[in-house]
């Protein structure tokens, strides 16, 4: 008994450590979101509108490619050096950013930036790790609630370092997060895959097998709606910054409160509205009703003209993209036997991280369409489009009224 009580104390602590890491993590990640795109269009850099999108997807290509290869890494030699290395690698990213002369600094900086992002899989791993199978979907929704928590605090960070010191000065205060996180991890985060387990071998089900059988057409649709949703919202987030500088003439500070409201909205809908509303609807209704939402708030905001405005049209879009995600990951979840449920989880990541990558370059190939004062409208809309084409493919999945999958609850 006493020991099971050190052990519970031990992986309570663990996991505080790892919340911790991703907590600051992601501050570092928010701040550069309503900089970057404006730091590198600007006079040093002048990026145009297809480079910009390339520099912004760029992050997410990458991470789509590194994430199983770090994640296959941390099996092999252990979680604890994969974070450090990759906390180290995230802070010479930062520094090359912040120090930057040229434009393909800038994309030598993302690519690490990318590469060393996969460690999400290995942050996920950790959890798993240190935490029983009917505790896990309560430990992944700390783990969410420590994501979005980040995300609020980066984008304010971000907005206010830029504007009261340089346009530089977010990128140097990230790095010094990513240089402090990696020496809090090299001193206090314990290892969780011990050395036994690293040796075992483990057959996992051919990615084949997922296509295969009677689930095979329900899983492609909801990749293919993940995917769709992804890119439509990442196409807002990628103009937005830039949107609000050309229409409302606001600078990075605004945008990074902006950013921070939608983080809070975020919050609120997926740690408290959600959980009330799959008590007494099925995931299907709540990823169709997600999808419709955000589609008619990317809609609305061309028209926005004014703060207040913005600050009403961010409620739909936050609401949407909130109900959405978790939902369609519940039900890629729930329709998957056992045995090919990572490989479907592992696809549903690689389907966002793709969603992550296009969108910006759609966003960015489409924005020559519009006049000046109509800036962002076209690509913006063919995000709310994107939206659509989720909802018409959430209103054909079957509908099972069974208790919310963990997927969705996390």
């Amino acid at each position: 008994m006493d020991r099971l009580f050190v052990l519970k104390k031990i992986s309570r602590f663990t996991l505080g450590i790892v919340l911790f890491t991703i907590l600051i993590d992601m501050i570092g990640f928010g701040i550069v979101i309503p900089v970057l795109p404006l730091y590198a269009e600007g006079e040093r850099f002048r990026a145009t509108s297809l480079q910009l999108g390339w520099l912004l997807g760029m992050f997410s290509l990458v991470q789509l490619v590194m994430a199983p290869l770090v994640g296959k890494l941390s099996d092999q030699v252990g979680r604890k050096p994969v974070l450090f290395l990759s906390m180290i690698c995230t802070t010479i990213g930062f520094i090359i950013m912040g120090a930057a002369t040229q434009l393909w600094m800038l994309f030598l900086a993302r690519v690490i930036a990318g590469a060393s992002g996969g460690n999400i899989a290995t942050v996920q791993a950790c959890v798993a790790d240190i935490t029983p199978p009917d505790q896990r979907s309560k430990s992944m929704g700390l783990v969410g609630a420590a994501f979005g928590l980040g995300f609020v605090l980066g984008p304010a960070l971000g907005g206010v370092l830029s504007a009261c010191i340089a346009p530089y000065a977010p990128f140097y205060f990230a790095a010094v997060l990513a240089f402090c996180n990696a020496l809090f991890i090299a001193v206090f985060f314990p290892e969780t895959l011990s050395v036994e387990r690293r040796a075992q071998s483990y057959e996992k089900a051919p990615l084949a097998e997922v296509f295969v059988g009677n689930q095979s057409i329900l899983i492609s649709t909801i990749l293919v709606a993940y995917l769709a949703s992804i890119a439509g919202f990442a196409m807002m987030t990628t103009l937005f910054a830039l949107f609000n500088a050309k229409r409302l003439g606001y600078g990075v500070s605004q945008t990074g409160y902006l950013l921070t409201y939608v983080g809070v909205l975020g919050i609120l809908i997926q740690g408290g509205l959600l959980r009330y509303l799959l008590q007494r609807l099925v995931e299907k209704q709540l990823a169709a009703m997600g999808s419709l939402i955000l589609a008619s708030g990317l809609f609305l905001l061309p028209f926005c003209d004014n703060f207040v405005s913005l600050l009403g049209v961010l409620v739909p879009i936050a609401l949407g993209n909130g109900l959405v995600t978790p939902t369609l990951n519940g039900l890629a979840s729930r329709c998957s036997s056992p045995q090919i449920q990572g490989r479907v989880i592992g696809l549903m990541q690689a389907s966002g991280s793709l969603g992550r990558f296009l969108g910006p370059l759609i966003a960015m190939a489409l924005v020559g369409w519009d006049t000046p004062s109509q800036y962002g409208r076209t690509p913006i809309w063919v995000g709310a489009s994107l939206s659509l084409v989720a909802f018409c493919l959430a209103v054909t999945f079957p509908q099972k009224k069974t208790p919310p999958s963990a997927a969705a609850l996390a």
